[in-house]
């Protein structure tokens, strides 16, 4: 009998243990993404990773009550934001979450706090939010921190891009997606792109000043 209620015993402990295992494997789970697509087109010509250069329109809302805190169409002009996907340039959550996406492509983008402002928040997003990003994709084009994109805007291939260069591959990418814009506007991108990686400020980029991933080689 002893026997019996010693294994007993064991049985009831090993279960105990095995839940607190479970709930604490549980809380250990990375935060994820949840994207839900609200269009796709039905031809995809080119789908976003990382490196690609996106222009896009987003609108950020908290998910406790659906209240929005930016709108990409009544900031900067109201112009799509240009920005490098998966380097950091935008929260963590939306490069993950607008990976794989076509041109014209509409998601909803749901961001843990974690993978979005954090326990700290920021402007009107409180600490510890969850926040929603309706998105809308215009343009994916690889660069301009892409390999590809380098030897294509290294229009004399001296290994070495000019302003004149980088304004030029801007202008044809963003015409290629149907929306030219004017002198200002791609001088107003340019000058950013140059702002950020001419870290000698010689008014070029080379090609260790551009290669974010150190990786690739001309």
């Amino acid at each position: 009998m002893w026997r019996f209620l010693s294994c007993s015993l064991c049985l009831f402990v090993s279960s105990l243990l095995g839940l607190q295992t479970l709930r604490a494997s549980a809380e250990q789970l990375p935060a994820e993404v949840k994207t839900e697509v609200l269009f796709k087109p039905e031809e995809c010509s080119q789908r976003s990773k990382r490196g690609d250069l996106i222009n896009a329109h987003y609108d950020g809302y908290l998910e406790k009550d659906g209240s929005q805190f930016y709108c990409s169409r009544s900031a900067k002009d109201g112009h799509p934001q240009w920005f490098v996907l998966g380097v950091g340039q935008v929260i963590k959550g939306l490069d993950i979450g607008m990976m794989d996406m076509c041109p014209g492509e509409k998601r909803k983008i749901t961001v843990p706090s974690e993978l979005a402002f954090g326990e700290q928040g920021k402007g009107p997003v409180p600490p510890n939010a969850t926040v929603v990003f309706e998105v809308e994709v215009f343009v994916v084009s690889r660069g301009p921190r892409s390999l590809e994109a380098f030897q294509n805007m290294d229009l004399n291939k001296d290994k070495s891009l000019t302003k004149a260069e980088v304004q030029e591959y801007l202008k044809l990418e963003y015409e290629k997606g149907g929306k030219p814009r004017d002198g200002p506007f791609y001088e107003k991108i340019m000058a950013d792109i140059f702002r950020k990686n001419d870290h000698d400020g010689d008014g070029q980029i080379s090609v260790k000043e551009y290669d974010i991933y150190k990786h690739d080689e001309l």
